[in-house]
């Protein structure tokens, strides 16, 4: 059974005005739309949502022609860049806002969980909170003080569940919004990212909750989320939107790979001239890293091969004994292994320095990787005293071959991990 039909649905926004910008056209556009239903008459074709680009017209689709549909029970993961559109295409479906064409036709009740505090009132305590949402959904105050216990008791709130929740945290005020969107028997839970916000703990308490509602009681669930670890763990599908465009739609893992893919093939130069952007906040930058060079042609490595880096570094401060300090993280958000260096180097005041970095063979596994560097002073026992760190400047990937023996390593699976052990077995009986 179809639980949720998107049919051709747009949604386009004016940058800058709100409305037509005049009186006369916006009693117009009312007239035409929502008396006589015709098209709206000041419905222009904008400009792709492209977030990095100036604006070429007045006008952007958030979303342009996305048609699919969700059976009843799916679990379906959202997935995007940021300004993809993957919030504005809930807002539609939770009615906070209007497609501007297009239809969608929901079956059954809705909870929507888009932000911090969705739907609470901070003046009112977290119970009357909990009726509030219960109500706007059409349960009868029986069924809500049924549940009550159980929603009290999974949130971990029950301490201030009689405090106003202007007075939560962020956590707190998730916490109690998804137990009562969880429990109170809506056919579709819609979640936009808010889980981020909770603790480890209440993360991964929340996605077992989402998993035993859709499988044992058929609910069906719109995951938003950057976090592509929980996106494969959760998720029995997958969509990808690009620039307010349905790019991908399909099995779960084939969808996080496509978008994986995209997002490296944009990242896959092998010389990187930092911008603002890539750095850290919060560092001194007494020294700091200037650009990144890798010198083989492509980012590709073979499974046995050393990974290597020319990193040019520039000193505000002389700098004795500096230190160079590598993380790698799989396409999920995880880290997978990291180097502190051993060997440090000295830097002159307003200089410049080139040093070759190499990862000995790391025993990665075929897939795509992200790198975090960071330089500083000290080491792990007696802390670190960071100058510069940067992140999200260049990808690499590990081919499914070996550059020895050209062992194809291809059925190698996910739950196994990230990392190849080497190992050795001696029979001494």
């Amino acid at each position: 059974m179809t639980a949720i039909e998107f049919d051709h649905i747009g949604k386009q926004y004016r940058l800058g005005l709100v409305s037509t910008g005049t009186l006369s056209h916006d009693l117009n556009r009312w007239w035409q739309t929502a008396i006589l239903r015709r098209e709206d008459p000041y419905l222009k074709i904008g400009s792709v949502n492209d977030r990095t680009k100036a604006a070429d017209s007045d006008y952007v689709w958030a979303l342009r022609d996305i048609d699919f549909k969700v059976e009843q029970g799916d679990v379906v993961g959202i997935i995007g860049k940021n300004g993809a559109g993957k919030s504005t295409l809930l807002k539609l479906l939770s009615k906070v806002t209007a497609p501007t064409v297009g239809t969608i036709r929901a079956r059954g009740r809705i909870a929507s969980l888009l932000e911090v505090g969705t739907g609470f009132h901070g003046e009112m305590t977290g119970r009357e909170n909990i009726f509030l949402n219960g109500a706007i959904m059409g349960m009868t105050r029986q069924e809500i003080s049924r549940k009550l216990d159980e929603i009290v008791d999974f949130s971990g709130c029950e301490r201030y569940l009689d405090t106003p929740v202007k007075r939560y945290s962020s956590g707190m005020t998730v916490r109690l919004g998804f137990a009562v969107a969880a429990h109170l028997d809506p056919e579709i839970i819609v979640v936009d990212e808010v889980l981020a916000v909770g603790d480890a703990e209440f993360q991964k308490k929340a996605i077992g909750k989402m998993q035993s509602i859709s499988h044992t009681q058929g609910r069906t669930v719109l995951f938003v989320s950057h976090n592509m670890g929980a996106v494969r763990n959760l998720c029995t599908r997958g969509i990808v939107l690009d620039k307010g465009l349905l790019v991908f739609d399909g099995e779960t893992n084939a969808a996080v790979d496509f978008y994986t893919t995209a997002c490296h093939k944009n990242d896959s130069s092998n010389f990187v001239e930092l911008l603002d952007t890539h750095h850290v906040l919060g560092h001194t930058r007494e020294v700091s890293f200037v650009s990144f060079y890798q010198p083989k042609e492509s980012m590709r490595y073979a499974l046995d091969e050393d990974i290597v880096f020319h990193i040019k570094l520039h000193a505000s401060q002389t700098k004795r004994d500096c230190r160079i300090n590598c993380t790698i993280w799989n396409m999920e958000g995880n880290p997978v292994g990291s180097v502190v260096s051993s060997l440090g180097f000295d830097i002159e005041k307003d200089c410049d320095r080139i040093i070759e970095y190499k990862i000995i063979n790391p025993g990665l596994v075929s897939g795509l990787y992200d790198l975090t560097f960071s330089v500083g002073i000290g080491d792990v026992v007696d802390g670190l005293r960071l100058f510069d760190g940067i992140r999200n400047f260049m990808g690499f990937e590990i081919d499914k071959l070996s550059s020895v023996s050209q062992e194809d390593f291809s059925v190698w699976k996910r739950t196994w991990g990230s990392i190849m052990l080497s190992h050795q077995i001696r029979v001494i009986e």
